[in-house]
């Protein structure tokens, strides 16, 4: 039965909104408002920074990445979630399932690398600011981008190679948003005792080396700013990096919640909540939370606005 079941279409059934069908037409508005801003946001942050050669500097640099990542984390859920939220059969085909996983996949454990990546670059500018432009230049943020967009592909192929080996039902139900490692997992018709030991593997490098790392560099950088002397540069320096701790305080938080205390406990619908935080909500707050305490930013992006202005005049 099972094998016959593999020769039949697999279908999964995303539930998330099931459970409130009078506020489909809500939750509809909420998810387009959300996916434009994240699009517009990221769009424009990044436009500013290629554009502003003021702004070419490592941390603009890796800033990119992350808008890019945040908008593949973002473009692999939202757009199905808009049509299955229209669409009365809330159903995705199995190869729309496992290229939803991949890309979402991908965005989160790239970002892991690059959030911590990003703080050790706060921690060279800070705590080693003469010798800034040395260790971090050019061709070093280039090599350091190109190993986190690798590990990343490799983390989320090595995910995904294993969930295509397993067999499914016809028919799944997933208690979700959108297709992810966990949820997929749960209604595998075959053992996942190598994918649930992978994925401890994955949260032990990607995760917890990656956040000790980011703690780490914060705290020497904590250290560096409490020997400044002057109130006023001490302000500068915590400013420089405030943006990027509120970003990964948020992003880290979600993870943690959403694949650490499962093993302890679970709770689908506070599950669902966290996961949209960190994987559509971020996306949206990032290039606010960028811009709003980042004067550089607010600067350049007042002087394309104006630009624009003048030139239609």
């Amino acid at each position: 039965m099972e094998e016959e079941n593999q020769t039949m279409p697999i279908k999964f059934y995303l539930m998330g909104f099931s459970k409130h069908p009078h506020l489909q037409p809500l939750f509809f508005a909420i998810f387009f408002i959300i996916y434009m801003l994240a699009l517009l946001g990221n769009i424009v942050i990044s436009t500013i920074i290629t554009i502003d050669s003021r702004l070419h500097t490592p941390m603009y640099f890796f800033l990119i990445n992350l808008s890019i990542l945040d908008i593949c984390c973002t473009t692999a859920a939202i757009p199905k979630i808009l049509q299955i939220i229209l669409s009365e059969e809330k159903t995705l085909s199995f190869s729309g399932c496992i290229s939803q996983l991949f890309i979402f996949s991908l965005a989160v454990g790239t970002e892991l690398i690059l959030l911590a990546v990003m703080s050790y670059d706060r921690y060279v500018a800070i705590s080693i600011p003469l010798h800034y432009a040395t260790i971090m230049s050019k061709r070093t943020c280039v090599l350091l981008a190109t190993a986190v967009w690798l590990l990343g592909f490799t983390n989320s192929m090595t995910h995904t190679s294993l969930i295509l080996k397993l067999k499914f039902c016809q028919h799944n139900i997933l208690d979700h948003f959108y297709c992810e490692i966990t949820p997929v997992l749960k209604v595998a018709c075959s053992d996942t005792y190598i994918n649930d030991v992978v994925i401890v593997i994955s949260d032990i490098i990607l995760g917890m080396v990656c956040f000790i790392l980011t703690v780490i560099s914060y705290t020497y950088i904590i250290l560096a700013i409490l020997k400044i002397r002057s109130a006023e540069k001490k302000k500068k320096a915590f400013s420089t990096c405030a943006s990027h701790l509120t970003v990964v305080t948020l992003f880290y938080g979600g993870v943690i919640y959403t694949y650490v205390r499962p093993a302890f406990s679970s709770h689908l619908e506070e599950d669902k909540i966290i996961s949209a935080v960190y994987a559509i909500i971020s996306p949206v707050l990032n290039p606010i939370i960028y811009s709003l305490r980042n004067k550089e930013v607010i600067s350049a992006l007042r002087k394309l606005v104006e630009r624009n202005v003048y030139s239609r005049r």
